[in-house]
């Protein structure tokens, strides 16, 4: 393997006792020339890489070690054969969802999420949304604590959380997951293939205010928010051969 390679790691005390162990042992370049990213920490700091990237429309594949909790997007941290495992490595891609949002005031985001997109009351009153599936209303009112919309790479999050189902990598399919809905009570979210575009219009915004949250990015008094996938920005991640997120997607169907 003849690739640049980028070493980078959070600040956790356990990421930056990793990265003293590794540079010295291999020829790592800065992020600016870089070819493969090697990141090290937890979920959350991965997450937080893959923003910087698509943030700069940069396309670099990243192979984590886990140095933080969970570690679900993570390889295990190993010192010896780095090199060896990079070149047997696994890829995966993700195409990150993308939120259009539009406040009360009328200002416009356009924000990345590779988990999820949710909405969430800001006060003690319930929301109040419309949900329209490909500009068809398909829901007038959901009364709820929130909604969200997860990816397959994120379906194990905060949507597993909320009771949403785990969804399998190549299924190109999206979960559209309601926290605690009030009415209709027996509405237990959708699926929908990757391609929908899902739209929230807010009831009443100002006296029922919603935040919307793309992964860690939060926009306050939102009024509407269109939620699609960006085909055209892939993430890359990379595996040990034995460890796949296919894999570990999967077997999360059977913990009990």
């Amino acid at each position: 393997m003849h690739r640049k390679i980028a070493l980078v790691a959070s600040n956790a005390p356990a990421a930056m006792e990793a990265e003293a162990e590794l540079r010295p042992l291999y020829d790592f370049v800065d992020l600016a020339e870089a070819e493969l990213l090697i990141a090290l920490g937890g979920d959350g700091f991965l997450l937080h890489m893959l923003h910087q990237l698509l943030d700069q429309r940069r396309s670099l594949p990243v192979f984590g070690m886990n140095r933080g909790t969970i570690g679900f997007l993570m390889n295990e941290f190993r010192v010896e054969g780095l090199i060896d495992r990079l070149a047997a490595a696994r890829p995966f891609l993700i195409h990150p969802l993308s939120g259009d949002i539009t406040t009360i005031s009328g200002e416009r985001h356009i924000l990345p999420a590779i988990n999820e997109i949710s909405l969430l009351r800001e006060t003690r009153q319930a929301a109040k949304l419309e949900v329209m599936i490909n500009e068809r209303t398909m829901l007038e009112e959901l009364a709820c604590d929130g909604v969200l919309v997860a990816t397959p790479a994120g379906s194990t999050a905060y949507n597993l959380s909320a009771n949403g189902p785990i969804l399998p990598l190549e299924s190109e399919m999206l979960a559209l997951t309601p926290i605690s809905p009030f009415r209709p009570r027996r509405w237990r979210g959708a699926l929908v293939p990757e391609s929908t575009s899902i739209r929230f219009n807010v009831r009443e915004a100002a006296k029922r205010p919603v935040s919307a949250v793309a992964d860690q990015r939060e926009i306050r008094d939102v009024k509407t928010v269109l939620v699609t996938t960006d085909r055209s920005r892939p993430l890359t991640l990379l595996f040990d051969p034995d460890q796949g997120l296919d894999e570990r997607i999967a077997m999360e169907q059977f913990i009990v």
